[in-house]
């Protein structure tokens, strides 16, 4: 059997090495401090600075079959939890380089598939040491008698991984009294909010759980390059199903104050994720305001949305209550009229457009009569739905879908707002708070579906000149009650505009997961230090069980056995390299050190400390706790300084290690079946001992 693995891993294994070929262009943004890309249209020539692996991946060109999988599989990690997939790429070029490795060295498929495999789930169950509950790190944080001094954080630095400081996190005074008066959320340092002292003192009990759905289920799938996968979608419906169980069933815990948490979670990303934090507020002040709410608060994700200006300054970077959207400049004259006025509204949860239809209404497509031309029946579907608006008195119709431009266009002359297309969340949310009932079908119209209630106005009128220039107008929609925050990003160069939101969105999911798990990783590369000591004692315990004279086993054992004691050291020593490679190339770029190679030295160095520890466990705890004064330099007097170690969060993790090995070991074992057929991978017990005999 031997002899015919060499045959086999001697040919060129083309996934593998396009697998890790493919990697490599994302390798920059794995660390705290990322590189940015340049992103040029063919067509536009407009240039984007990303950050986001899968806004690179979609713009290549992917032809392969391994690039088509390695983009489902960031799309995947994506969609289900919106962080993870800097390090699903990253860790999925490291393991085909390893698999790669292991092929060199003649050690059969099955037995590289077997103990990788084998050597991740080991580090799974290792890491959990690692894990912090939610509630030791509230109740660290809610004794204002221990913390007289709120609201000025800072990250305890990492003995490994360096975390900048983006700005000091300074304690701001807090100005509104009211969220009618006041109703923006800023993120900036002369905010009129403090998270820690504002939230801290309005808020005594703040109820925190999961939402019902994810938020961006379709914002990153536009351009799917697989409609199907018998290996994701398994998985991925799996992981969706899991989720909906956690939300029912998952205990609701109380906290009066997240801030240490939340500065945990934003690996230096101070301003992104003060909008998070914003915006629970938002949905916290929002939701005292619902007539007769029993219902505890919990900070749903899905109802935040985001509202991009680019070529504006940042100072207008902001959450709002309620619903910001662009619009046409030509629907300014309409939105002054009916601004400050409740008006009547109405949600159609589909296409507004004449041909949508139920399949059992749609007819023969390729036969028509005269009286059927497509222009006849527009203008009479036209003609009945507006008159059906007017009689109804609807001043504002929100559409999920596509809207018809010839209803749109005579919907302006009879001064009515229609805004499309807005999220299943944005409508849901709409209709509990006016009381409209959502229709698919705009034939469904009638009294009983018309909402009240809703507010319109423009946002920052005639302050967003090169808005108003591009022939676009800001739109806020509100309502009483209604739980929707906005967050309004703005950025002077227009390059930076989608690194930003893709920044916003990362911070929201970090917290967002650390409040569904109730438990967060320390992080700063912790987590992945004690999974290469683990597997570094795994390979010292395969050193002592060998026998020195495999051959003598080789009769009185099956093959599979045998051959996976004479190369489970190699294997594992190839996995642990990978875990080498990521935390190099995460040290390189943090900017400590000037080079890969010096970067490799620095981690070899720091796990030879923890190894001769004795107790690596202890040891990383130990480390992770000590405070460096001089990281702490932001002019603040020490008296006012608190401390925030670094958090990781635990399932997106933890999903994004298991969907990287399977996407190597999938594109593995496909070439294999390519190279040599499936006939010649799957030999029977028979042939396997007449292959030992040889």
């Amino acid at each position: 059997m031997v002899m015919a693995c060499r045959n086999i891993n001697r040919r060129k294994h083309i996934g593998l090495q396009q697998l890790s070929s493919l990697t490599e262009t994302g390798r920059s943004f794995l660390g705290p401090i990322k590189s940015s890309k340049f992103i040029i249209g063919e067509r536009s020539h407009e240039s984007v600075l990303t950050c986001s692996i899968l806004r690179l991946l979609e713009n290549l060109d992917l032809n392969s079959s391994v690039g088509q999988l390695l983009y489902e599989a960031v799309q995947s990690q994506k969609n289900a939890y919106g962080t993870g997939t800097n390090t699903l790429l990253f860790l999925a070029g490291a393991w085909s380089a390893a698999a790669l490795e292991c092929l060199q060295q003649d050690i059969p498929i099955s037995v590289i598939v077997s103990v990788m495999s084998e050597g991740l789930k080991s580090c799974r169950k290792e890491v959990v040491s690692l894990q912090i509950s939610l509630h030791d790190i509230v109740d660290n944080t809610g004794d204002t008698k221990r913390y007289p001094f709120l609201g000025t954080l800072s990250i305890i630095p990492s003995p490994l991984v360096q975390i900048p400081t983006e700005i000091p996190w300074i304690q701001r005074e807090q100005l509104m009294k009211d969220v009618s008066s006041t109703p923006s959320f800023s993120s900036r340092p002369s905010s009129e909010f403090s998270f820690r002292s504002s939230y801290s003192q309005s808020v005594p009990k703040v109820m925190l759980q999961a939402p019902q759905t994810n938020l961006l289920t379709n914002r990153y799938t536009s351009k799917s390059r697989l409609s199907h996968s018998r290996h994701f979608n398994k998985s991925e419906n799996m992981s969706h199903q899991t989720s909906s169980e956690e939300h029912q069933n998952s205990p609701i815990h109380t906290c009066s104050d997240l801030v240490q948490l939340a500065v945990g979670l934003s690996h230096g990303d101070h301003s992104s994720m003060a909008l998070v934090e914003a915006a629970v507020r938002c949905q916290y002040q929002n939701a005292r305001m619902r007539k007769n709410s029993t219902v505890p608060f919990r900070f749903d994700i899905s109802k935040i949305s985001t509202c991009c200006l680019p070529g504006i300054p940042e100072s207008f970077s902001s959450i709002y209550s309620g619903y910001i959207t662009l619009i046409s400049i030509n629907y300014t004259t309409i939105v002054r009229e009916l601004q400050n006025q409740p008006l009547r509204v109405v949600l159609i949860d589909g296409d507004f457009k004449e041909n949508y239809h139920h399949l059992g209404f749609n007819g023969l497509g390729n036969v028509k009569t005269e009286l059927e031309s497509v222009p006849y029946q527009e203008k009479q579907w036209v003609d009945y739905i507006l008159e059906t608006l007017i009689q109804l008195n609807v001043k504002l119709v929100m559409v999920r879908g596509n809207v018809s431009e010839n209803l749109m266009e005579r919907c302006m002359h009879s001064n009515l707002l229609i805004i499309g297309p807005v999220s299943q969340h944005v409508l849901q949310d709409f209709a509990e708070v006016t009381g409209a009932v959502q229709v698919t079908y705009a034939t469904q119209l009638n009294e009983d579906c018309v909402g009240s209630g809703a507010i319109v106005s423009l946002w920052r009128a005639g302050q967003l000149n090169s808005k108003e220039v591009s022939n676009k107008v800001t739109v806020i929609i509100k309502a009483e009650g209604v739980l929707l925050a906005t967050a309004v990003l703005t950025s002077p160069i227009i390059a930076q505009m989608q690194a930003k939101e893709d920044h916003f969105w990362t911070c929201a999911y970090r917290l967002h997961h650390a409040l569904v798990d109730e438990k967060v990783f320390l992080g700063g590369g912790a987590v992945e230090v004690l999974c290469l000591s683990h597997l570094q004692g795994l390979i010292e315990q395969s050193h002592k069980k060998a026998d020195p004279d495999c051959s003598a086993q080789l009769h009185t054992t099956s093959w599979v056995a045998s051959s996976q004691e004479l190369y489970r050291t190699a294997v594992l020593k190839a996995l642990a390299g990978g875990w080498h490679r990521y935390l190099s190339s995460v040290v390189y770029n943090t900017g400590t050190c000037s080079s890969e190679s010096e970067a490799s030295t620095f981690v070899q160095d720091f796990l030879q400390k923890i190894t001769g520890s004795g107790c690596p466990l202890l040891y990383l705890q130990k480390e992770y706790n000590k405070v460096t004064s001089g990281v702490l330099n932001s002019g603040i007097p020490s008296k006012l300084k608190e401390l925030s170690k670094v958090y990781d969060v635990v399932t997106p993790k933890m999903e994004a290690w298991r969907r990287a090995l399977d996407l190597v070991l999938l594109v593995l074992q496909t070439d294999a079946e390519i190279i040599t057929g499936a006939e010649y991978t799957q030999l029977n017990s028979q042939e396997t001992e007449e292959l030992l005999l040889l």
